[in-house]
């Protein structure tokens, strides 16, 4: 039986995310291409991104725009400012846009509604939203709006090292995005979600689970991106590794092998080549991730005034690209891979 027809174990799993060869890798990266090629074939979907604004009230020991870091210019646009790049992302033939933000407690829900409804009934759009932990009741006013998808990374399976690189604030509760993955199912969304890579504490186990639960919630859309440290959090200043041959190591390399096996266990998925591979990569990164699995990128519309406010790591790719620049770019270098740019909003197509 050929690796893109096997039901991979846990074990099995963590041998690839192991594994070293660079032969053995290739078959690995073959399959995954292999898959997606016959699941959600040759198209590349553009998803124009927003970052809609950088208040956030969380304290997550990772992010830069955490509620603690006091260096942040915060911002928040303006409804207007948002249908500008709802109407730039449809004159450049993206499908869907994707709204994001810290979790921020000024997104008043009915503001967010109206905003939705304005952007379904103004453009063709697709529109996603990723606003982070929000109450069941927001969440059903955005889909009944028109909201199609939510975005919420679970960003580790692993309980003890989720609460410590997630601890509430004063006044929250604990958080259990797990159980809200399964409120949005219920409430119509595709759902997405997906992990850091390499975060101090991760073991080759825990990121193995992830991937399982990959496959148990039956994810409309993955997202996996390297744990990028940020110098005014405390998991910049280094954080609980685990020794030498335990951590994961939070690399370009590994980033790889969890697309491929995102690939592998969800075949119909929608799965982005992220900004964050682009970062640690900025010649061939992207590239790299659609021909080992990928099929989506979200190129950025957020206008470039606000773009470095969103810092939630440093040196982030494209960061002073204007769209109509990133658009030309993204579209160039997609068909320079033999690929082509898909068309529609590109939800998952279940086999």
């Amino acid at each position: 039986m050929s690796l893109a027809e096997r039901n991979l174990t846990r074990d099995e799993i963590v041998g690839w995310l192991r594994e070293e060869s660079a032969e053995r890798l290739e078959e690995l990266f073959a399959a995954a291409d292999g898959v997606r090629q016959a699941r959600v074939g040759e198209e590349v979907h553009l998803r124009g991104l927003v970052e809609l604004s950088n208040y956030c009230r969380r304290q997550c020991g990772y992010c830069g725009i955490r509620a603690g870091n006091g260096a942040v210019e915060r911002y928040r646009m303006t409804a207007e400012e948002v249908l500008a790049c709802a109407d730039k992302a449809q004159a450049f033939r993206y499908g869907t846009l994707v709204i994001q933000a810290g979790e921020d407690p000024g997104l008043e829900a009915g503001w967010v509604a109206d905003l939705v409804r304005r952007i379904k009934t103004q453009t063709r759009l697709a529109v996603t939203l990723s606003l982070g932990e929000r109450a069941d009741e927001e969440l059903r006013l955005w889909r009944d709006a028109g909201a199609d998808r939510y975005l919420l990374r679970f960003e580790t399976s692993d309980r003890a090292l989720f609460d410590r690189i997630h601890p509430p604030a004063p006044g929250q509760s604990v958080s259990d995005r797990i159980a809200q993955l399964g409120a949005l199912r219920r409430l119509g969304y595709e759902v997405g979600s997906g992990v850091m890579i390499g975060i101090p504490g991760q073991s080759f186990e825990s990121l193995a689970d992830d991937l399982g639960l990959f496959r148990e919630l039956d994810l409309d859309m993955i997202g996996v991106g390297p744990f990028i440290e940020h110098p005014a959090t405390p998991l910049g200043s280094g954080g609980e590794r685990l020794a030498p041959g335990a951590q994961v190591p939070n690399t370009e390399a590994m980033t790889y092998k969890v697309v491929a096996l995102a690939r592998l266990l969800r075949p119909d998925a929608n799965i982005p080549s992220t900004t964050a591979l682009a970062t640690l990569n900025k010649k061939s990164g992207r590239e790299l991730g659609l021909s080992r699995g990928a099929n989506v990128v979200m190129p950025n519309l957020t206008p470039v005034r606000h773009r470095a406010k969103y810092e939630i790591y440093p040196g982030k790719a494209c960061i002073n690209e204007t769209a109509e620049a990133c658009a030309g770019c993204l579209e160039a270098r997609i068909r320079s891979m033999g690929r082509k740019v898909g068309v529609g909003q590109g939800g998952r197509r279940k086999v």
